[in-house]
């Protein structure tokens, strides 16, 4: 339940730093938080069937959809001029916004992993904020990078204290309402702008990348064995580089340095069209997952069964 201290010490800073005027122009948004943060300490007490998790994250997620407005209203940069319709629309986005969420706990399956993603896509999108002089959403998400980090120094291997679901939820949702957020902003930008990305659906992917691309790479996997998506076992990337010897440590901070390098990416392709940049993201991706493969296929399974 290192989630608790986590949620505090965001609150504690955002009771020194955000005026109590912004607090109630994002009342929805905090209350949203607040509900997926009880589901996650509710699992981390008494677990939860993944069923009766997944529908419980739809109330905050409809929250979000219907109280602030929060939208995907079109495909993008993939299909101009093509708006959804409201059933749509709600749903592309609560189910962007489960994704999201649930990916990040996915990854949650070594010391300083989740946690450390977390810092660096929150300080991606903060930063991408801050130029557009999104002061409060800055505040908010520098509040919980902060908190992070205080709780990555109990949590890096030799870890005193765990993320758990009341952690790794909260993180992921507020993740994904950033994400959307950006997509949004940014597509709303004019060409001339300096901070505009001309593929925001692909640069999102880009910041996410680790929780995302590893989530969809698993699931392909289980289903591919005829299994459940939702069955636990050892196919994470974080368990390829495990079973190669590495210890808790230096699996991080690969991870990390790839994620970094797909910002890096994001921002050197940011003036190529969506669907070119999303085919690049995702050839990119399948290649770094083949070598993972192909050098840890010959090493033997690790013991157990895994996390989900």
């Amino acid at each position: 339940m290192g989630g608790i201290p986590i949620a505090m010490g965001m609150v504690f800073s955002l009771l020194i730093w955000l005026p109590l005027k912004d607090f109630s122009d994002h009342k929805y948004l905090f209350g949203a938080l607040l509900i997926m943060f009880i589901i996650g300490l509710r699992d981390d007490l008494i677990p939860l069937k993944p069923i009766y998790k997944l529908f419980s994250q739809l109330v905050p997620s409809l929250m979000l959809v219907f109280l602030t407005k929060l939208e995907i209203h079109s495909f993008y940069g993939l299909m101009d001029g093509l708006e959804f319709p409201l059933i749509i629309k709600v749903g592309v986005t609560v189910a962007t916004l489960v994704v999201i969420t649930n990916s990040l706990n996915l990854i949650d399956g070594v010391d300083g992993l989740a946690g450390t993603i977390s810092v660096i896509a929150l300080s991606a999108f903060g930063t991408w904020f801050m130029l557009l002089e999104e002061y409060v959403l800055v505040t908010i998400t520098f509040s919980l990078v902060g908190a992070l980090l205080a709780f990555l120094w109990y949590n890096w291997e030799p870890s005193k204290i765990f993320m758990g679901d009341t952690g790794a939820l909260l993180l992921g949702f507020f993740l994904a309402y950033l994400a959307i957020r950006f997509i949004n902003l940014n597509d709303s930008l004019p060409d001339a702008n300096t901070f505009k990305f001309q593929n925001s659906i692909a640069t999102a992917f880009c910041i996410l990348i680790i929780p995302l691309f590893d989530t969809l790479r698993v699931f392909i996997i289980r289903l591919l064995q005829k299994r459940s998506p939702f069955s636990p076992d050892n196919n994470h990337m974080h368990h390829l580089l495990i079973r190669l010897g590495l210890n808790h440590s230096k699996t991080v901070s690969v991870l990390a340095l790839i994620n970094l390098f797909y910002i890096l990416l994001a921002i050197s392709i940011k003036d190529i069209k969506e669907s070119l940049a999303l085919l690049l993201v995702l050839g990119m991706s399948l290649i770094i997952s083949f070598i993972f493969y192909l050098t840890a296929k010959d090493t033997p399974q690790l013991p157990g069964n895994g996390r989900v």
